[in-house]
């Protein structure tokens, strides 16, 4: 007979096989999403105990596709504070709601220089943006909360948010720095 520390491996490694398979047949194939550049695909409620999960996966995300640590960390700050922001304002901090976010590989011109990067798209169907409430708090100011959308601006290259039927969109974007993307080439 085998114990729960024992069976646990094995329990862990099946339910890993049944899941990468499921996410192999919904995906309709890895080649497919390799081309669309896709990396992460994520669905889930917005309970904030799933925060932690989110960390997670940009944590390792951004560390295996190549950006510094510092970079890994502020991104991955980013991301949660935009993902909290989704929870406690787009939606009341109701925690049975959806929120989508996708990672993908991205190429392109930038002020004339080809850049390559990544870009986080969050999706709600919650509340609207408030542009009144979307500008960040001065930041001498000194009292808590209300830094977020400065940690997200000062981390990321692009920040676009906009609103079409029912859905909040916002999209992130980090670009490789020119030393990053030369010490990948040559690792590679």
């Amino acid at each position: 007979m085998h114990d729960c520390v024992s069976l646990s491996p094995l329990i862990s490694k099946a339910l890993r096989k049944r899941r990468e398979y499921k996410i192999l047949v919904e995906s309709q194939g890895v080649e497919r999403l390799h081309k669309s550049g896709l990396l992460l695909d994520l669905t889930l409620a917005s309970d904030p105990q799933l925060l932690c999960v989110v960390r997670a996966a940009m944590e390792r995300l951004t560390e295996v596709i190549g950006f510094s640590p510092p970079e890994c960390r502020a991104i991955t700050r980013a991301v949660d504070e935009a993902v909290a922001n989704v929870m406690r304002h787009a939606y009341g901090s109701s925690p049975d709601k959806r929120i989508d976010v996708s990672c993908k590989r991205i190429s392109g011109m930038v002020n004339g220089i080809q850049r390559e990067g990544l870009e986080i798209e969050l999706l709600d169907q919650g509340a609207p943006f408030d542009q009144k409430k979307l500008t960040a708090r001065s930041l001498d100011e000194v009292k808590p909360g209300g830094l977020g959308l400065h940690f997200i601006r000062d981390s990321m290259d692009v920040m676009e948010h906009s609103r079409e039927n029912s859905t909040n969109r916002l999209r992130l974007v980090k670009y490789f720095s020119t030393e990053e993307k030369a010490q990948k080439s040559q690792g590679e």
